[in-house]
């Protein structure tokens, strides 16, 4: 028989991956809502804030989002005039997502934001980066 402890809430990873994740959202929350956006809508503004012009699936890919999810966002986000949607001139398959003028300043007022978060978290730097190292490590291994 497998370990009967196996089924534990205390004995899973995913459990506390997951409450972390919401707890982190519950934090961004306020601040984003301070720019009109939701935290997934944030993790789109800043792939286009390091990249302008990348294809849908580009984003995607990124932030581990299926198109069905990602679509939705990139509407939500046109309608508020922080981005346009425009078909590549060379494949018409290819939906490319540009900043507006509104998009490209969004960037000065979420440019606290992180600063904010670490200073509610409260930890160390080199802790923060051995976290992200090690769940970037998951990631990649899950990945593969």
């Amino acid at each position: 028989m497998e370990n009967p402890d196996a089924l534990h809430l205390g004995q899973q990873i995913c459990f506390p991956l997951y409450a972390l994740s919401r707890e982190i959202t519950g934090l961004y929350r306020p601040l984003l809502e301070e720019l009109d956006m939701t935290y997934p809508q944030y993790l789109v503004m800043m792939v286009l804030w390091e990249e302008d012009g990348p294809g849908v699936c580009d984003i995607g890919r990124k932030l581990f989002l299926d198109s069905g999810t990602l679509t939705p966002l990139l509407k939500r986000l046109e309608a508020k005039g922080f981005i346009v949607r425009k078909r590549n001139t060379l494949d018409e398959r290819v939906v490319q997502i540009f900043l507006t003028d509104s998009g490209k300043a969004l960037r000065e007022k979420a440019g606290g934001l992180p600063a904010r978060i670490l200073e509610k978290i409260d930890l160390e730097t080199g802790e923060l980066q051995e976290l992200k190292e090690s769940i970037n490590k998951i990631l990649n291994k899950i990945q593969k």
